[in-house]
């Protein structure tokens, strides 16, 4: 009987323990599960550009080109100057080439009429103006040679088609002064690009690439981009694109000089034979094939044969090198040329007088 009552007592003591520990366990997930839903947490967001966004926004426009009463294109542009009449606007030369009438749509959806007041095929800039009433918005130019491979960027523009305006896409500078080879209208030339991964399309030409404090550092050049390439964007850096703006506010024709020479490139030569051209040692440089009277190439003393290899100290590595290298100067400069005649070098000093339509480059 006393086991009985014993064996009892010890069912009734583990059943009273396994409820008072089921009930403190319940209890302590209780308390911990409302601590942790009524705990305050704060996500700050380190990444986000758009108060650089909300600086330059205003101041992008698609402009349409018209040609015989219809639209045949499209681009972006950016206000880069307001005064009391007008407000200005950069964009690319080929957004408005061929226009017989220019459009602009602005950040709120007006479209307003506009004029074309200068072009620049080479650098493949162009200003256009609009009514200062008209104006949303005023871009702040930057120093784009103060930018460095890595740093964030974006771009603001109209891509692929006009439904998707304002577009904003960001990337990095992938490189500074990168030098590209473009041509137009069956003409080479040289550039100095800044590369970008940020992605653009057809229609974001002419917009602004901006760096993360809101400002202007370079003018989107889809031209320079083939459409089997992804990733690689190009702009004109903004130095570039300003260095004419005066004269292409007035509409003055931008004169670049022109010494007079035809030329083939050394490298070419060599990988085709050409014993004919006299290369000696040359491994680099440019040929001189004939020399046009009256040139400044040809009053400076250069000579048919002669192999430039240096413009100003700088390797002239081909001929559309020299090319880039010449439209550095203006006219009236003074320019030194290193040449190699006969296997022996000599230094030529050309005075730049004459200009582009004067006589052949």
């Amino acid at each position: 009987m006393r086991e009985k009552i014993i064996y009892i007592v010890v069912l009734l003591l583990v059943l009273f323990g396994g409820i008072f520990g089921t009930y403190s366990v319940m209890s302590s997930d209780k308390n911990t599960s409302t601590s942790t839903v009524s705990k305050n947490v704060t996500i700050t967001e380190t990444d986000s550009i758009s108060e650089a966004v909300d600086k330059v926004y205003d101041s992008v426009v698609i402009i349409k080109n018209y040609q015989n009463g219809r639209v045949v294109g499209y681009g972006s542009g950016f206000v880069y100057k307001k005064d009391d009449k007008h407000g200005y606007i950069m964009t690319n030369n080929h957004v408005v080439d061929g226009a017989s009438e220019i459009k602009v749509v602005l950040s709120n959806d007006e479209e307003v009429s506009a004029k074309v007041l200068g072009t620049d095929s080479y650098i493949d800039v162009a200003v256009v103006q609009i009514d200062a009433k008209d104006v949303t918005g005023v871009a702040e130019i930057g120093d784009s040679t103060k930018s460095k491979v890595g740093d964030t960027i974006f771009t603001v523009g109209t891509p692929v088609s006009l439904e998707y305006s304002g577009t904003v896409t960001k990337g990095i500078i992938s490189y500074v002064n990168r030098e590209m080879t473009v041509s137009n209208n069956g003409a080479r030339y040289m550039m100095e690009a800044i590369q970008i991964d940020a992605s653009i399309n057809p229609g974001n030409s002419g917009g602004p690439l901006v760096n993360v404090s809101g400002q202007v550092i370079g003018v989107n050049s889809i031209k320079l981009v083939e459409s089997s390439i992804e990733g690689m964007g190009f702009a004109i850096p903004i130095e570039v694109a300003m260095s004419q703006v005066e004269k292409l506010e007035k509409g003055v024709a931008i004169e670049r000089p022109v010494m007079g020479v035809s030329t083939y490139d050394v490298e070419v030569a060599l990988a085709y034979g050409r014993d004919d051209l006299k290369l000696g040692d040359a491994k680099e440089g440019v040929i001189v094939t004939s020399v046009q009277d009256g040139s400044d190439a040809k009053n400076a003393g250069i000579e048919v044969n002669d192999i430039i290899t240096k413009m100003d100290g700088t390797k002239v590595e081909s001929s559309v090198h020299l090319k880039f290298l010449l439209y550095k100067h203006n006219i009236g400069d003074s320019i030194k040329l290193t040449v190699l005649r006969d296997g022996k070098e000599k230094e030529l000093t050309v005075k730049l007088t004459h200009r582009m339509g004067e006589t052949n480059s």
